[in-house]
């Protein structure tokens, strides 16, 4: 049985346990208990339970639907026709009761037998709370029934109506969303929220305006100054006109304040202050650069020392990661001997959004990017997770750029790769998961993705993990990343390492699995290996681990420095 809900005659949500739950927004799927899949004989059977579910389960009358279905029959053969495909669906439905409440004149669903996504999103659409408008936006997927398509002209003209019915309720709550979330001091959240909304229509100089206005609130001035060139950009092309007289003020806005703000004084975003966390840095200074495929990379420096570079891995922020205790210490602890260079590769944080793969080459391609931008010649490299295969590559790519190597938490192969059908099996829930319930405040999806990657953490950090979730990322881009990350092999790079390196990996961790760090440690040349007793994938700072990891990172960055100052001075 499924928790779901449904639209009364009042317009409350309710919930009821229903059998079968389908699905309308971004495409057709029904499936049963167990989330087990029911495939459907016919497009025009899917046809039919969208009909019924657009109209929030209200009866229809049956001529109606005919006419939509079969408007090219006689009466008596369409209705026929209707009966033949309602037995086809109840025979879908393996054995489960009526999904439907059939009159002689009239048909609709039934709310106790079957829930429908549009259902819920009406429902959700109409109220004004923040929960209410994240569920909302987070079940718009795409068009209504986006790839059906009938030879029917009435339900062809039908559909299209109701796509843009839908099309423009989800640009409502988008908006709205984005209000609710500015008005709570969210505005990572409410630039979010805009974002999804110019993608589904980029020509709205509303949408775009209120961004600009969130950047310059934020004192993002780069940012307000690079969208508003893309605005102008795409009103030209697309429309022929320019932006409005208050767009443009926003933008002369940006550029005065810029210009005149201390060189060392970096435009930044308040985040909700903790008494239990850090503030920024007060030097931390945020930048932005472009890659060759035209992909904008928001990186940071902060502390001051010799350069260390820390590689993207799997959820980051530059910003938000400065307030979580599941960072922080780290972040603090580098600073403080290190001139610290970060970066939110593509798809993460303050870097674009909109991307389509992110392939170990792109990936590295992020990070040849930010290393020519902050000016490096040679450095160490910090990789954890995900990271540790993306300075492989680039170590091997660019071995005089690179000193030596901490790596920890990492693998040379992906969960795809390493090719164990159980956790092949366990990822792909996790990308459905994902795709289902990602920064959603529901304690069962948290518990399951926490138990991964910090299972010993407090419940504080384990609040704030679930919040980087939904801040660092749309549900599309970590389904988009989980999937790719998952293909990764670096293999046969491991001989070819030749810069010094330290390999960390908890012994316990669920993430990743020990032997991949003992892997990464036995065939890269000359490679420290260090076990820490740990089931954490990233160290947290009150676990045991926690001394001896810095203590060892440090070390190992300290003895190859001066090894490196000491070859230069002879």
């Amino acid at each position: 049985m499924l928790q779901v809900y449904y639209l009364d005659g009042i317009g409350a949500v309710r919930g009821l346990m229903t059998q079968i739950r389908v699905a309308l927004l971004g495409g057709f799927t029904a499936t049963g208990p167990q989330g087990r899949f029911l495939a459907l004989p016919t497009r025009k059977a899917e046809a039919v339970l969208g009909v019924l579910a657009c109209r929030a389960g209200e009866p229809q009358p049956r001529e109606r639907v005919t006419a939509l279905l079969w408007g090219d029959r006689g009466d008596r053969q369409a209705r026929h026709s209707l009966s033949q495909t309602l037995t086809s669906i109840r025979n879908a439905m393996a054995g489960a009761p009526d999904p439907f409440l059939a009159e002689r004149e009239t048909l609709a669903i039934n709310p106790a037998m079957v829930s429908a996504d549009v259902i819920e999103f009406i429902a959700l659409a109409r109220r004004d709370d923040r929960a209410s408008l994240r569920r909302a936006a987070d079940l718009y997927r795409g068009p209504l029934l986006e790839g059906l398509r009938l030879t029917e002209a009435a339900f062809d003209e039908w559909l299209s109506q109701e796509r843009m019915r839908f099309h423009n309720l989800a640009l409502a709550v988008l908006t709205r969303l984005a209000e609710c979330e500015a008005a709570a001091g969210n505005a990572t959240a409410a630039a979010a929220a805009l974002e999804r909304a110019l993608a589904l229509d980029p020509l709205s100089e509303e949408c775009h305006r209120r961004l600009l206005q969130l950047h310059l609130e934020r004192g993002n001035y780069n940012a307000v100054i690079r969208h508003y060139r893309d605005c102008t950009d795409l009103l030209k092309r697309e429309l022929g006109t320019v932006p409005e007289p208050a767009t443009t003020a926003l933008y002369q806005q940006a550029r005065a304040r810029l210009q005149s703000a201390p060189a060392h004084e970096p435009a930044r975003a308040p985040l909700p202050a903790s008494d239990a966390t850090p503030s920024l840095p007060a030097n931390q200074d945020i930048r932005f650069c472009m890659t060759s495929d035209g992909v904008r990379i928001a990186f940071a420096s902060s502390g001051s020392g010799p350069p260390l570079v820390k590689a993207a891995n799997w959820l980051n922020h530059l910003e938000f990661d400065w307030r979580s205790p599941v960072w922080c210490h780290l972040l603090g602890a580098l600073t403080r001997d290190f001139r610290l260079i970060r970066y939110d590769e593509r798809g993460n944080g303050l870097s674009d959004w909109k991307v389509e793969a992110f392939s170990i080459d792109a990936l590295v391609r992020d990070l040849e990017t930010v290393a020519d931008a902050a000016g490096l010649e040679r450095f160490p490299l910090l990789g954890i997770s995900q990271g540790c295969a993306v300075s492989i590559a680039y170590a091997v790519r660019h071995p005089e750029r690179v000193t030596c190597m901490v790596l920890h938490g990492g693998y040379a192969k992906g969960w795809r790769a390493r090719g164990n059908p159980a956790e092949v099996a366990r990822r792909e829930a996790m990308q459905t998961l994902v795709r289902e319930g990602w920064g959603q405040d529901n304690p069962a999806f948290r518990q399951i993705f926490t138990s991964w990657y910090i299972p010993d953490g407090s419940l504080e950090q384990w609040r704030w993990w679930n919040d980087l979730q939904r801040i660092s990322t749309s549900p599309e881009n970590a389904a988009l990343l989980m999937n790719d990350l998952g293909k990764i092999d670096v293999t046969h790079l491991l001989p070819q390492v030749t810069v010094p390196t330290l390999v960390l990996h908890s012994v316990h961790d669920a993430a990743v699995p020990f032997a991949s760090g003992r892997e990464l440690a036995s065939a890269i040349p000359r490679a420290r290996f260090v076990p820490l007793d740990s089931r954490n994938h990233v160290i947290l700072e009150q676990e045991p681990a926690w001394p001896r990891f810095l203590e060892e990172i440090r070390g190992f960055l300290t003895s190859v420095g001066a090894e490196s100052t000491r070859r230069s001075a002879g």
